[in-house]
């Protein structure tokens, strides 16, 4: 681990880095104290132009009386969304991260005329290496028609659907294509998928409780489930966007606008937001579930 300092304004926030078996890195911050009550002037200022405190005029109260009606842990996160974004992008910069999703930040100290210390969790992807994934595959699938008794009389040959292809290749590339899944990305996967499953619950009127007693789970079996899950769906996505990119699956416009249109139809909210930011972010999600697709039809054709 090393520290480093950057300068934000005259004051110096420095940061320690450290990586985790996990996949995980950790970035702790160390901000001085007259930073950061500069910052809770600055929020406590542009907060309470709107607190109305009878006698004043909106947003005319002086700051002691404003400052009692806005709740310090608002103060406290205006404050910091000044400050962070800044000391991160210097952190990135000098190790030259490159950070999957922002990281999720914990205070871990603040006290009075003293330095505040700030962690973020956050990751890189990992590198992978695809190996003679061609030949691991076609090995695994001459593996699996190897005839066992269980699979009928020797002379009874099927072809498989294009399900069971699909799915076989799927198996092989997750056992042949070892990577380290980091565990912020699972975690927000498997929030992600519980966030679904309570959703669709209560839509149909069922409780947690009623669904757990039903299938016979614990809270920590259905967590632990949509772990595994997760990891598996996050291994899979990265190992189809490395073999898109090395070889080269391009996907045309018209497959993209064509994708967009059906997208586009199926929504039912007719005020759905088309800015054009929205339109291409849009278009860079369909096109990277496009690429992947392409990709697994390119591994099925190998076998």
């Amino acid at each position: 681990m090393a520290v480093k300092n950057n300068t934000i304004g005259n004051q110096k926030v420095s940061h320690v880095i450290a990586r985790e078996s996990n996949g995980n890195i950790q970035l702790t911050f160390t901000i001085p104290y007259e930073l950061v009550k500069q910052a809770k002037m600055e929020a406590l200022e542009h907060l309470a132009k709107d607190v109305e405190i009878p006698g004043f005029r909106k947003g005319m109260a002086p700051a002691n009386l404003a400052e009692s009606k806005i709740p310090q842990s608002t103060i406290v996160e205006h404050a910091l969304s000044h400050i962070l974004p800044k000391a991160l992008a210097d952190a990135i910069t000098e190790n030259k991260l490159k950070i999957a999703i922002y990281p999720k930040f914990e205070l871990i100290s603040a006290e009075e005329d003293k330095p505040w210390q700030i962690r973020g969790i956050t990751c890189e992807l990992p590198e992978i290496n695809l190996g003679d994934y061609k030949e691991k595959i076609r090995g695994s699938m001459r593996a699996s028609a190897l005839w066992t008794p269980d699979k009928g009389k020797p002379d009874e040959k099927r072809e498989l659907s294009r399900e069971e292809k699909e799915q076989a290749v799927i198996s092989a590339l997750l056992e042949n294509i070892k990577i380290t899944v980091p565990q912020i990305l699972i975690e927000e996967e498997a929030n992600s998928r519980l966030s679904n499953l309570l959703a669709r619950l209560e839509k149909l009127g069922l409780a947690l409780e009623s669904y757990l007693s039903s299938t016979g789970k614990k809270p920590e079996d259905i967590r632990a489930e949509y772990a595994n899950q997760a990891r598996e769906a996050i291994a899979l996505e990265l190992i189809l966007n490395k073999i898109a990119e090395t070889e080269n699956i391009k996907i045309e416009d018209k497959e993209i606008d064509s994708a967009l249109n059906i997208s586009q139809a199926s929504q039912q909210d007719s005020k759905l937001d088309k800015s054009d930011e929205d339109l291409e972010s849009r278009r860079r999600l369909i096109e990277s579930i496009l690429r992947r697709r392409a990709a697994l039809d390119y591994v099925i054709s190998l076998i």
